[in-house]
């Protein structure tokens, strides 16, 4: 494995974690709404499950999920069924004002980690990535390397963003536009979860 695969690898990760999406969506509401200790809590546990997703590619999942079309069935269903579920949550408490008390830091984290690891197609976008970008034999010390540098870059990207994101202009924005904003957001994230539901 040669530097210059590490640095592409990154800079398609780069962009892929920029792309507006559920993971994104929700890591930007977090921030403005509970604050930047949620947030980074919540950037470590999109950034473990991401990590885990590109694990699983690396050592061949995406062949069990050929082998067994029902295990990835089983992932996508769930996935789909907890973003319909946090969609209705946001919906329903859109008109709600938010208290000044930051989110628990464990809940953040495990709401981060479940809308990743619930979306196994960042597991195919990995695999296919990686297809690309190393080559084929790789050891376990450059499989960890690689593993490691995807965590790392998502917690830098994610924690740079909540500093960017929980300043106070950025909150208020936020409160002032809450309604409208989280209405959106839960029409995108269930729009999401439907999709993953309905196609094939």
């Amino acid at each position: 494995m040669s530097i210059e695969s590490l640095v592409a690898f990154n800079l398609v990760l780069m962009a892929a974690i920029a792309s507006p999406g559920a993971a994104l969506l929700y890591f930007i509401k977090t921030c403005v709404a509970a604050g930047q200790t949620a947030a980074i809590a919540t950037g470590i546990g999109l950034a473990l499950a991401a990590a885990i997703w590109t694990l699983a590619a690396l050592l061949g999942l995406e062949a069990v999920f050929r082998l067994f079309p029902w295990t990835y069935t089983i992932l996508k269903v769930g996935g789909a069924l907890y973003l319909i579920w946090l969609a209705v949550q946001i919906w329903r408490h859109a008109r709600d004002p938010v208290g000044e008390a930051a989110a628990p830091r464990g809940r953040a984290f495990l709401s981060g980690l479940l809308i990743n690891a619930g979306n196994p197609k960042s597991m195919l976008f990995a695999a296919a990535v990686i297809v690309v970008v190393f080559p084929k034999g790789l050891s376990a010390p450059e499989i960890a390397l690689i593993v490691a540098n995807h965590f790392l870059l998502e917690v830098c990207f994610y924690s740079g963003f909540a500093l960017l994101l929980s300043s106070g202009p950025a909150r208020r924005g936020y409160m002032s536009a809450k309604p409208v904003l989280d209405r959106i957001a839960a029409s995108i994230l269930g729009a999401l979860g439907l999709r993953l539901l309905i196609e094939r």
